[in-house]
């Protein structure tokens, strides 16, 4: 009983702490235990008071903590009813407007790629299903999605720019009044919307499957890892064969895409099949091309030569960042073994890609 008593008298401790603090919830809790514990008269006592004060502070909340609790509770029940804005409507009804993928991205057929890009990304964070509810948004970010595929790669945007103004010259006026607009128009990207968002948006929105920029302008698949698919029932023979249907008809699409998949434009180095050498006209970037350049290519030689020289400054960048890797490493370890040489040779390391990469900057 003593070991109780003392328990009890804790508790009435903690009680009158929190009865002074006007937590008058955690005080009836604290003195219920220790009437429990050990009953007494003050127990009793203490605990009708609290009671009595608790209903008080109950009825009598301040005018003005009512009032913002009732605003915060309006002002949540107004959000949640407004799905979409006005201006998500509006980017969706300009879209559906647009009669080719320039006017999709806002940008001249003269654009380069980076300014494609700048361009996308923008509209993409107006446009992505997640955050733009409004009526034809999908199918608007879709439209946004395919045309920056198209006009990224080399090789389709210059069939786009060939061939795109004379199919909607065999478009009659009956169908453009009766049917919608067609945003892929025999053009459409070799992968969807969603996964050209998560390629440009992989920092904020990591994803298992990334895509990456080859020579030319196509994008190709890169898998992090290996899907793993779990079986929960087993299947004869024949439902296996229908289970990898899809996968063998996948494969041999694939291996037959490879047959269709035809060489970039140019070159930065010298090969067989690139033999020609030409020089940029802005920053005299050296690069290579066919014998047949000259006859074949009928796309805009500055936007060309523009392309060659942000490839070849990313190269520079790169190269440039593991000559500066390797100098600071040679120095770490110059330091941590007391290598005065080795130091001096660090020190005075050559590197000629970030040499090369200022002088162009600064040209």
């Amino acid at each position: 009983m003593d070991s109780n008593k003392d328990e009890a008298e804790r508790c009435m401790e903690f009680a009158e702490k929190h009865l002074r603090d006007k937590k008058f919830n955690e005080a009836e809790k604290f003195l219920r235990k220790a009437q429990k514990l050990f009953p007494t008269k003050r127990v009793e006592d203490l605990l009708t008071r609290v009671s009595m004060l608790s209903k008080q502070s109950q009825k009598t909340e301040p005018e003005p903590e009512l009032r913002k609790r009732q605003t915060t509770a309006k002002e949540g029940t107004q959000q949640a009813t407004a799905e979409f804005s006005k201006d998500q409507i509006e980017h969706v009804r300009r879209i559906k407007k647009c009669k080719d993928y320039y006017e999709i991205l806002g940008v001249t057929k003269e654009a380069t790629d980076s300014e494609i890009k700048k361009s996308y990304k923008k509209l993409a964070l107006q446009l992505h299903p997640d955050k733009n509810k409004a009526p034809g948004a999908a199918e608007a970010f879709k439209a946004i999605g395919n045309a920056v595929a198209v006009l990224t790669d080399v090789e389709k945007r210059k069939q786009y720019d060939l061939y795109g103004s004379d199919e909607e010259r065999m478009q009659t006026s009956q169908s453009r009044q009766t049917h919608h607009y067609n945003y892929t128009r025999g053009f459409e990207a070799d992968i969807t919307a969603e996964e050209l968002f998560n390629m440009f948006f992989r920092d904020v929105f990591p994803q298992q499957d990334f895509y990456m920029r080859r020579t030319g302008g196509r994008w190709t698949r890169q898998n992090d890892q290996q899907s793993q698919h779990a079986h929960t029932q087993q299947a004869n023979g024949y439902t296996t064969f229908l289970q990898m249907l899809p996968v063998l008809l996948l494969i041999v699409l694939t291996m037959m895409s490879s047959f269709f998949i035809s060489d970039p434009v140019y070159s930065l180095h010298s090969s067989a099949k690139y033999t020609v050498p030409r020089t940029t006209q802005g920053l005299k970037v050296p690069y290579f091309v066919k014998e047949n350049f000259h006859s074949e290519y009928q796309g805009s030689l500055r936007r060309l030569e523009i392309s060659v020289e942000e490839e070849y400054l990313s190269y520079l960048r790169q190269t440039c960042f593991r000559e500066k890797n390797y100098r600071e490493s040679m120095i770490w370890k110059a330091r941590n073994f007391g290598d005065q040489d080795l130091y001096q040779r660090a020190r005075n390391m050559e590197m000629p890609s970030c040499k090369k990469l200022q002088e162009m900057q600064a040209s």
